[in-house]
């Protein structure tokens, strides 16, 4: 049997959203198929600290390809002196695709954090948006909290795994959280990434599970 999850750990949920799953504007390759285990994992209270993050983008946003005319969905440019891709319009604020997923219970969440509210800025990581105007990655209010209640370790369930999920992981470990990815409750863009994100999560250091395992 497993060992039971730290109480200085926190279950982190990014970005499960209607949009990001089949039938959405931005649907990740079976993105509805970690809901069950989600519910499941939250029903059977593994962690006493849960977080989820929620895309939350104004009309408009920066990183739509709809804001650039002439080009298309998936193109890249150069914003602010990094790669941007223009993603179709997803996630605008007060709109179904934006809420949190309605089959999960999320009274059992202690914190929602809204990122890529900023027009000009997009915002992949749980803990940090895009590089901006600036030059910086201003912080959202995850990581103050997670200290806040004394948390060190972090699990990730989420969409996408190759994008968000990434990400977020990157920066966790850079603000030195131990960090895992619950493998199966997270789902890519598209498939054809996940031998890159797992090469890319053993070079962090970041364990990947199944959520099977957590107890």
């Amino acid at each position: 049997m497993s060992p039971p999850v730290s109480s200085r750990a926190a279950l982190v949920l990014v970005d499960v959203q209607p949009d990001f799953m089949p039938g959405g504007t931005l649907a990740c390759h079976e993105g509805d198929a970690i809901v069950p285990g989600i519910s499941r994992l939250l029903e059977r209270q593994v962690f006493r600290h849960v977080v989820a993050t929620q895309d939350w983008h104004p009309a408009g946003h920066v990183s739509f390809a709809s804001s650039h005319p002439g080009r298309e969905a998936f193109e890249r440019i150069p914003l602010y002196g990094h790669a941007q891709t223009l993603w179709p319009d997803h996630c605008v604020q007060e709109t179904p695709g934006a809420a949190l997923h309605p089959s999960i219970d999320w009274s059992r969440v202690d914190k929602v954090i809204r990122k890529g509210d900023d027009p000009r800025v997009d915002s992949y990581s749980g803990f940090r948006e895009n590089h901006g105007p600036d030059g910086t990655r201003p912080s959202t209010e995850l990581h103050d909290w997670l200290r806040a209640k004394g948390v060190d370790e972090i699990y990730l369930c989420g969409l996408a795994r190759d994008v968000c999920v990434l990400w977020t992981a990157q920066d966790a470990v850079d603000l030195g959280y131990r960090t895992h990815v619950v493998w199966d409750l997270t789902r890519p863009v598209t498939p054809d990434t996940d031998i890159a994100t797992r090469v890319r999560f053993d070079q962090l250091g970041v364990d990947t599970l199944e959520s099977g395992t957590l107890g």
